[in-house]
């Protein structure tokens, strides 16, 4: 069994295709969901919550159309929940640029990024949805093209079939 310092930080651990969903809970919400590497091992959820959201990760890496319905936790600035709003908003299939967004929020493409990367909730708040003008753009403040990262939002964007991001 491969072991990580960090892996006592999540309350459940959900493997994944492109390596696994980490899941922090704290006094009934979901606090965080977070991108690992393969080198985390699958973890047994702690807690009540930490297992509904273990199970609703299952069924979405089984089904892109499957809907979150989870008690997070409240987190960001305004400007971040509207943008992240927004992006909640957009369907399973269909991606918008930071320009789209940034457009519907009434702010500048890079802000929008900067949400983007702030994101807590990825998946439930789908910013893998969001690109740039010209192809994918970054993912999580990562923008190199070969980065962990920008490979999950590949295979997110796949497993959701939209065409064109491989």
């Amino acid at each position: 069994m491969k072991q990580n310092a960090a892996h006592s930080l999540f309350t459940a651990i959900v493997e994944a295709s492109f390596g696994a969903i980490g899941i922090r809970s704290e006094d009934g919400h979901i606090r965080e969901l977070v991108y690992l590497p393969a080198s985390f091992d699958e973890k047994a959820a702690v807690d009540a919550v930490s297992e509904r959201a273990a199970l609703q990760v299952e069924r979405y890496l089984g089904d892109p159309d499957f809907r979150f319905d989870l008690p997070l936790a409240p987190i960001g600035t305004d400007f971040q929940n509207k943008v992240w709003q927004a992006i909640a908003e957009i369907p399973r299939g269909e991606v918008l640029t930071y320009g789209d967004i940034a457009r519907r929020v009434k702010s500048a493409p890079r802000a929008v990024g900067q949400a983007c990367g702030a994101n807590w909730y990825p998946l439930v708040i789908p910013c893998h949805r969001v690109t740039a003008a010209n192809g994918l753009g970054g993912f999580s403040h990562y923008d190199d093209e070969t980065s962990f990262h920008v490979g999950v939002k590949r295979w997110l964007l796949a497993h959701e079939k939209v065409e064109g991001y491989r």
